[in-house]
């Protein structure tokens, strides 16, 4: 498959490139990016180095020759472009915000009109795999909403509230520098943020009811001095107790066949670089604490797009996907 990434660099755009490097059957032909036309790949992504001779180019997107897209672009940018190509019968997937909700949803959470509306399976393959079957269109979920929700969705229907805590690395803010990732006010400190703003609740409130779930949804993320990753504590509310061992059953039957799934002792460190959500849970009677790991480059976005994309072309779902956390 021919494949081109619009947004191509920034730091998903790097990651697809990345994995698609070693994917079987995908080989990147177009990389965009209307700033840096004519510039090689490598002169922004320079570990790719040796592994590509792209030049970034700036092509209508009328103009796009491929057999599969990446929208790896901001969210109100993703709908100027997904039109044309559904209509051209391009495989797409897209990594912004556009898709992800109901309309008004969105219209009222990002405060902009949405100019070309369609609706879009949501690109969890663990809960939405036979939506996501060889699908035109996906709507790739935010990261934090990744380790959240597979992290809460087998105890969603029997909960009344679910809070989630998140830590994240600062890439996950984005390519460019701000105030708030100036490493001297990241480094040496950990902050909260948008403690009961964050646009992500609404992705992680939709999918808990779509599991059969009336519970109330909360969710405070942190940022953390380090460049990859998001560490979520789901606290999740019962109304009747559950057993140790019984909790621990009920995440291997949901899990135990998924293998980008590992039921284990979560860290940052042991997802590094891959497309891995790390999880283990504990009970307290009508408290139940389930933490995840997962890379929020990888399964948190450019990852997981690969693999959804596998999925709706046929392809190997782990293809491009296999590589090794990176450890220390």
């Amino acid at each position: 498959m021919d494949i081109a990434i619009i947004g191509a660099s920034g730091y998903t755009g790097g990651e697809l490139i990345r994995l698609l490097l070693s994917h079987s059957r995908a080989s990147v032909v177009c990389a965009t990016s209307r700033k840096l036309a004519g510039k090689p790949v490598t002169s922004v992504h320079p570990h790719l180095g040796g592994f590509t001779d792209l030049s970034f180019s700036n092509p209508a997107v009328d103009a796009i020759d491929a057999d599969a897209v990446f929208l790896a672009v901001p969210h109100t940018a993703a709908m100027k472009y997904a039109g044309d190509l559904v209509d051209r019968g391009i495989k797409t997937v897209d990594l912004s915000a556009d898709y992800r909700l109901p309309k008004e949803v969105y219209e009222t959470i990002y405060e902009v009109p949405h100019t070309r509306y369609f609706t879009a399976p949501y690109g969890l393959p663990e809960l939405h795999r036979d939506e996501i079957t060889g699908a035109s269109f996906i709507a790739n979920p935010g990261c934090f909403p990744t380790g959240a929700i597979l992290a809460a969705a087998p105890l969603a229907s029997r909960a009344r509230t679910i809070i989630f805590d998140s830590k994240t690395g600062v890439s996950g803010a984005g390519v460019n520098p701000t105030a708030t990732t100036h490493y001297p006010n990241v480094g040496d400190n950990f902050i909260a943020y948008k403690w009961t703003t964050h646009r992500h609740v609404a992705e992680m409130r939709m999918e808990i009811s779509r599991l059969g779930s009336a519970a109330k949804c909360y969710f405070t993320p942190h940022l953390v001095p380090a460049n990859r990753g998001i560490l979520t504590t789901a606290h999740v509310l019962l109304d009747e107790p559950i057993e140790q061992e019984e909790a621990e059953a009920l995440y291997r039957s949901w899990y135990g066949d998924e293998f980008f799934v590992r039921l284990q002792k979560p860290s940052l460190a042991t997802v590094r670089g891959s497309n891995f959500c790390d999880m283990a849970v504990e009970c307290e009677g009508t408290r139940v604490v389930v933490v995840s790991a997962i890379d929020n480059l990888v399964k948190g976005a450019s990852g997981q797009a690969i693999q959804n994309l596998n999925l709706m072309t046929g392809c190997r779902e782990t293809d491009g996907l296999t590589g090794v956390p990176l450890v220390p």
